[in-house]
C-alpha cells in the first residue's frame, strides 16, 4: 500500500531579495578575501555608511582573525615578574612602580612560574603579615604562542583569568598577553589611570620623593626643573624630548625596567608605548661620597 503522505523535498529556502539588488549584487559582487573586505569598509567610510572609528574597528577584528598570542605578547625579558621569596616590601615597590593590576609568580628560576598575584591582594598581606602568599595566589594559564587572539579573547571572556603565560614551542615561557592587549588589536590603544593626558603635566613629585616624568617632555622643562645642564645637540643631531635624548644615550630604544644616569639623574623607563617612552621615574643620583 502506497504512503498516502510522500515524503516532499525539503522547500528551498525562499530568496526575498527583489529584481534590483540581484542585478545590483551581480554587476558588484561582494568582497571574496580579507584584503577586499577591508577595502569595501574604506568605500563604505567614503560614502559615510560607517564612520572612521568604526570602520578601525571592523578592520581590527578580521585582522585579528590572522595573529596569534606570540605577536602581540609583551616578551619574556619585559616581563615584571614577582619572586615569592621576596620581602614584601620589595612587592610592594614593584606593584607601585609597574603600576600592573596582575603579577605572574616565579619560585627558584623565572622560567618557573607558580601562579599569579593580584596587586589588590597585598592588602591583605599588608593586614596580616603572617598570611602565606601562596594562599593568594590565583592559578595560572599557559597558552602556546600560536594561539590564535580569536579563540584566546573567547577564554578570556569565558573565565576570570585576563592574563596567560605565553609558551614555546620547547616548553620555556615567551612571554605574556592580556586580554588588554588582545581587545587593543581592535579599538586600538586603550589609556588607563597611568595614561595621564599630555595637558595635566609632565613632571609629577611622587611620595617617595622622586619624580615621573613624562617622555614627551623638553629637555629645557627638565634641566630647569631638576637644575642640571642638558645638550640637546651633539655630532649627530639635536634632539627635543627628555625621552629622544636618553634614548640616544642609550643607543637603542629603552625597555620598560631600563636604567640609565645623565647629568647627576637616574633615568628608570616606567611606560612605553609604540617603541617610545611614556614615562621615566627620574631621581637624583646619591653621591656616595667616593670620589675626590
Amino acid at each position: 500500500m502506497s504512503d498516502p503522505h510522500p515524503a516532499r523535498p525539503p522547500a528551498e529556502k525562499e530568496d526575498k531579495r527583489t529584481f534590483l539588488q540581484k542585478v545590483a549584487e551581480f554587476i558588484h559582487p561582494g568582497p571574496d578575501s580579507r584584503a577586499e573586505l577591508i577595502e569595501t569598509l574604506a568605500d563604505a567610510e567614503d560614502n559615510d555608511v560607517i564612520g572612521a572609528e568604526s570602520r578601525v574597528m571592523l578592520e581590527g577584528v578580521i585582522r585579528m582573525a590572522d595573529q596569534t598570542a606570540g605577536d602581540v605578547m609583551v616578551a619574556a625579558p619585559r616581563m615584571d615578574l614577582v619572586n615569592i621569596d621576596a620581602p614584601f616590601d620589595e612587592m610592594l615597590h614593584l606593584v607601585i612602580d609597574t603600576a600592573h593590576s596582575r603579577f605572574p609568580v616565579y619560585e627558584g628560576d623565572r622560567e618557573n612560574i607558580i601562579g599569579i598575584l593580584m596587586a589588590k591582594d597585598l592588602l591583605k598581606l599588608q593586614r596580616s603579615p603572617n598570611l602565606n602568599i601562596r594562599a593568594l595566589l590565583r592559578p595560572a594559564v599557559f597558552v602556546p604562542e600560536s594561539k590564535g587572539l580569536n579563540d584566546l579573547l573567547r577564554e578570556f571572556r569565558g573565565n576570570r583569568n585576563h592574563l596567560a603565560i605565553v609558551i614555546d614551542e620547547f616548553g620555556r615561557v615567551a612571554g605574556l598577553i592580556t586580554i588588554e592587549d588582545v581587545l587593543e588589536q581592535i579599538v586600538g590603544e586603550i589609556e588607563d589611570e597611568f595614561d595621564i593626558a599630555e595637558d595635566e603635566g609632565d613632571i609629577f613629585g611622587l611620595a617617595d620623593r622622586t619624580y615621573r616624568v613624562s617622555g614627551d617632555t623638553s629637555i629645557e622643562r627638565v634641566a630647569e626643573a631638576f637644575g642640571v645642564s642638558l645638550n640637546r645637540t651633539d655630532g649627530e643631531g639635536a634632539f627635543d624630548t627628555i625621552g629622544g635624548l636618553v634614548a640616544h644615550e642609550m643607543g637603542h630604544v629603552p625597555k620598560r625596567g631600563e636604567q640609565h644616569t645623565l647629568a647627576g639623574l637616574n633615568f628608570a623607563v616606567l611606560h612605553t608605548k609604540g617603541g617610545a617612552v611614556r614615562w621615566f621615574k627620574v631621581s637624583p643620583v646619591e653621591d656616595d661620597g667616593s670620589a675626590g
